[in-house]
């Protein structure tokens, strides 16, 4: 997400950056292209005009005129009007009320309302430890109730029947009172959507909203609708009293200009974004982080939140013991690597957390890493135990075996060796107290590598400093 945006503004402003003194015509200069870039970006012309009136402002006044550096002043007060424009910081779901606390999902159909609910049950349950229950209002599609169904097994939470024949309003008493048995701790309700805001779909929520008195109203909308975001979020801002907002599908969009527009046209904060198809691809929306991504800047500590909470430490800890101990880096170790990196969102998801990263994520995803990492996964796996612990026993027909096995070409298997052996020179660096020496500041999680070769990631996929 913001691809289109941070190439745009990162590009404008480090024009500006540079400049040892700020005059009224290179601060105006500077504002025409974040104005530009906005509005590319599809953020709502008024939340623009708002925007850059703020950064003219401060950037006019004492605050710049007194800094060392003006240029990187300026800077620094677009990456705070950003912040200020998406919420400032991250908005918790309020919870705390007698059990159970209804959370109700409204938006318009194929916004990924029932996905959300899935994604949203999964966190709740693994996060904060919550007992969940999920129902489905939506009478209009029994297909949105199977699917709910089926996720709620896949994410392991309490899911309520509920079927086409029956009303909305009657669906959600009968689940608060099957939540109240069980003693669940949040109910989430899914609704039904219409294709466009009409006054039946209003009225339906609204008198949902009346039965079940939500402690949470959740506003699911697709981040990809660009301008059409703005009037889907008023229409529904003023229909119901909105306590946050979960922007789906941020991944498939590289403006992002919702997230700027949706939280100024609501007063509501952002509170989630959906980053992935997957029922754990689900974020708390942090705006200082989202401005500092946008910026170039990187956002280390969602890096360091992927790093704690998915990387396997058990086989962080081997791998970190078999290299100081001077082993043989083979195969196998490579293979975690790589399951390590996928389970953190893949190679571009990582690389554009990363201070001035944001190139080398794009170069990444042009160079599609992920479809790479696959095959990469599909000869070691096609390999026998003995070959991944010794790459030196693959003769010629030992590498055909293994690439009609993998369905790839002897040449892809050379590129992987290839990229081994470099991997395995870097290790043996680490041996002893060289580790530390290798992997002193970030840089470290990049010896030698970038979308050319592959980035070792250190102890098992832990950046240094991290998790260790």
């Amino acid at each position: 997400m913001f691809e289109t945006l941070s190439d745009r503004l990162t590009r404008s402003l480090k024009k500006i950056s540079g400049k040892s003194r700020l005059n009224h015509d290179n601060i105006q200069e500077a504002l025409r292209d974040v104005r530009k870039a906005l509005l590319e970006a599809d953020v709502a012309l008024p939340v623009v005009k708002d925007f850059t009136g703020l950064v003219r402002k401060r950037a006019q006044g004492q605050e710049v005129a007194r800094s060392l550096s003006p240029g990187q002043q300026f800077l620094k007060i677009v990456e705070s009007e950003l912040t200020q424009l998406m919420g400032e910081a991250n908005e918790k779901l309020n919870l705390a009320s007698k059990p159970p606390a209804v959370v109700l999902m409204a938006g318009l159909q194929g916004a990924g309302k029932t996905t959300t609910v899935a994604k949203l049950a999964r966190f709740l349950r693994e996060k904060e430890k919550k007992k969940v229950m999920v129902v489905s209002a939506d009478v209009y599609r029994p297909a949105a109730i199977k699917q709910l169904e089926t996720l709620a097994s896949e994410v392991e939470v309490d899911f309520f029947p509920s079927t086409s024949d029956q009303k909305p309003v009657d669906i959600a008493k009968l689940a608060v009172s099957q939540a109240k048995k069980i003693h669940a701790d949040v109910l989430l309700v899914d609704t039904a959507g219409r294709l466009h805001v009409d006054d039946e779909l209003m009225a339906e929520i609204q008198s949902l909203h009346k039965v079940l008195d939500p402690v949470e109203t959740l506003f699911v909308i697709d981040s990809m609708i660009g301008q059409d975001a703005v009037n889907t979020a008023k229409a529904f801002n003023e229909a119901l009293p909105l306590t946050g907002v979960v922007l789906t599908k941020t991944d498939g969009d590289a403006r992002g200009g919702a997230a700027l527009s949706v939280r100024h046209v609501t007063g509501k904060p952002i509170k989630f974004m959906g980053v992935g198809e997957k029922t754990e691809a689900l974020e708390p929306f942090h705006p200082d982080r989202v401005a500092s991504r946008i910026l170039g800047m990187g956002d280390i500590m969602s890096l360091i939140e992927d790093v704690e909470q998915k990387v396997d430490k058990e086989k962080a800890e081997k791998l970190a013991k078999k290299v100081q101990a001077g082993k043989r880096f083979d195969l196998e170790d490579l293979r975690d690597q790589l399951q390590q990196m996928n389970n953190m969102g893949g190679m571009t998801a990582m690389l554009e957390k990363l201070p001035g990263m944001g190139n080398m994520a794009q170069m990444a995803e042009q160079a599609d890493m992920g479809k790479q990492f696959k095959q990469m996964d599909a000869i070691i796996s096609s390999m026998t135990p003995a070959e991944r612990k010794n790459p030196d026993l693959l003769n010629g027909s030992r590498k055909r075996r293994i690439t009609v096995g993998s369905g790839t070409q002897v040449q892809d298997l050379n590129r992987l060796l290839k990229q081994h052996k470099q991997m395995s020179k870097m290790m043996k660096k680490m041996k002893g107290g060289g580790m530390q020496k290798m992997m002193r500041g970030m840089g470290g999680m990049f010896g030698g590598g970038g979308p050319g070769g592959l980035p070792p990631m250190g102890g098992g996929g832990l950046p240094p400093g991290m998790g260790r």
